[in-house]
């Protein structure tokens, strides 16, 4: 089965084998780690009796990819990964995990962004990224508006589950610092040793290896890259600050 995740370093898989184990240990289910597809997603074999346990737990905590265009229903919610940000100026790239016999990303077209975003402002794909914190491999979760098998094309716009999370953070006034690329174990090590506790009042997990610290009222994000980047030198970091955000859409 292919998992609805990214991993970033060899690391990471040894880590998931560890969480997947310790979560199965009192079930009659041995789990392997097989590794990596070509796309990056993770590769997992359950064995034993209550495999089907297991695997309906993954796919309510993970998830699985489509792997198939074909699997991709019209209306359905999916949870997917920015691709190739900045590359397009008409659209944002998702990649959903559709990936036989190639890869089909998923788009949501630049209508799409600032009708649901910015209040139908004529932005560019990069402002509003600006604005959101947009970068490759952020996981964002999407409901799909159209599909065409023949041309193989995807499209979709922001879930309501997504545009509710941008909203709450927005209301918080609490900036985030999104850390890509770190388990949640490796991000509270980090702000230990970078003495940031006082700093940061939760982590929200966004994926497996994807974070979002939430920052104490008067906290800048973006100031506490350098100092826990330090530590977490393999991750990348992207903010969402709601002042920056309200400022801009109350012009």
């Amino acid at each position: 089965m292919t998992l609805l995740a990214r991993i970033y370093n060899c690391t990471e898989l040894r880590q998931l084998d560890k969480i997947l184990k310790l979560t199965f240990k009192d079930l009659q289910v041995e789990t392997k780690v097989l590794g990596t597809n070509t796309s990056g997603w993770v590769q997992v074999a359950l064995y034993g009796q209550d495999e089907s346990v297991a695997a309906k737990y993954l796919a309510g905590k993970i998830g699985f990819c489509p792997a198939l265009l074909e699997n991709v229903e019209r209306f359905s919610t999916l949870k997917g990964y920015v691709a190739t940000f900045e590359k397009s100026a008409e659209e944002l790239c998702l990649d959903i995990g559709v990936f036989e016999p190639k890869t089909v990303y998923v788009r949501i077209p630049l209508r799409f962004l600032q009708a649901q975003l910015v209040d139908g402002r004529k932005l560019a794909v990069k402002k509003i990224g600006e604005l959101f914190g947009f970068c490759d491999n952020l996981p964002l979760s999407v409901k799909i508006v159209f599909v065409d098998g023949e041309k193989s094309r995807i499209e979709a716009m922001m879930s309501e589950r997504q545009l509710d999370q941008y909203r709450d953070w927005n209301k918080s006034l609490l900036d985030r610092l999104i850390v890509l690329g770190s388990s949640a174990h490796e991000v509270e090590t980090a702000l230990n040793d970078a003495g940031l506790k006082r700093d940061v009042i939760s982590v929200e997990s966004l994926g497996m290896f994807e974070h979002a610290l939430v920052c104490k009222l008067g906290t800048d994000a973006a100031g506490l890259i350098s100092k826990i980047g330090r530590i977490l030198r393999d991750s990348k970091f992207t903010v969402f600050n709601p002042r920056k955000l309200r400022k801009f859409l109350e012009v």
